[in-house]
């Protein structure tokens, strides 16, 4: 498609390229992801969402107060039929650095994951050690990864779901050895934007499917229920996101949040009473 001849989809595109960018750099900024110095290791997969993370970071660093630089870089992990010339030739012709990181993390994963079992779980975890392992290679002091709002919440739900627990992917997250720092620009970013704005743009998308483990998760079970009920209540799941970052540990009930045990009455809320009695 040429932009230059179809103003209608110029100007969406314009348009969500600003929402974008004002999402963006309002995470950065609420949760300091970036600061003046920084090195960004921009984990590009092929994905919408890393080549969106990419242009919208660009986009803000020419612009930006403090100084920062950004490098890409994409793990090959070996999957078989996965085009290994399609990051090369976009990252070059847009003129960013870059690096393609080999590592056979595929065959390692169909050793080890029986057959018909979901691969994600394991190739994630070998990707991120991968991933962490080069950032200290190249001196980035921050790991760019670029999970949506939508993400997230579907996170948070697969956790409450199948973990047992209230957590999800936190915008801005310090690594367990405590060594490498995890941000996620695109917190604040709707994925149905994202998806129209790398279709506007024509990114040249690599699928997540090569390896044939993407069928049936619980990941899209959850997907599919929270966009419909984004259709049948429409600001719902905005609703769900903004309850994230308003949680109140006394009305939950984690003792280790909370001392619940204890929590007594005062004895000026007493007297306080025995006042409005009188």
């Amino acid at each position: 498609m040429d932009l230059s001849t179809s103003p209608k989809e110029k100007t969406e595109l314009n348009k969500l390229h600003k929402r974008l960018r004002r999402q963006t750099g309002q995470a950065i900024a609420d949760f300091n992801m970036i600061e003046d110095g920084d090195k960004v290791m921009v984990c590009l997969s092929g994905g919408k969402d890393s080549y969106t993370m990419l242009e919208i970071l660009r986009n803000l660093q020419a612009s930006a107060p403090i100084e920062f630089s950004i490098v890409a870089v994409n793990l090959d992990q070996k999957q078989p039929g996965f085009p290994e010339h399609i990051l090369p030739e976009y990252l070059s012709s847009i003129g960013v650095d870059f690096h393609i990181l080999e590592r056979d993390t595929y065959s390692i994963v169909k050793e080890l994951v029986p057959e018909g079992k979901t691969t994600c779980g394991l190739c994630s975890r070998l990707r991120r050690g991968s991933l962490y392992g080069f950032a200290d290679e190249i001196g980035a002091t921050k790991i760019a990864l670029g999970h949506h709002r939508d993400d997230i919440l579907e996170t948070l739900f697969l956790n409450m779901f199948f973990g047992g627990k209230i957590k999800s992917m936190p915008p801005k997250l310090l690594s367990d050895d405590g060594r490498h720092m995890v941000i996620r620009p695109l917190a604040y970013c709707k994925e149905k934007d994202i998806e129209a704005f790398s279709e506007l743009k024509e990114y040249p998308i690599i699928p997540c499917n090569l390896c044939g483990s993407q069928e049936n998760l619980q990941r899209q079970v959850i997907k599919n229920m929270l966009q419909q009920w984004d259709k049948e209540y429409p600001g719902r799941t905005d609703t769900l996101f903004t309850s994230m970052q308003n949680i109140v540990p006394s009305h939950m009930a984690d003792t280790s949040l909370f001392d619940f045990k204890d929590l007594s009455i005062s004895p000026d809320a007493l007297d306080k009473l025995n006042i409005i009695s009188l």
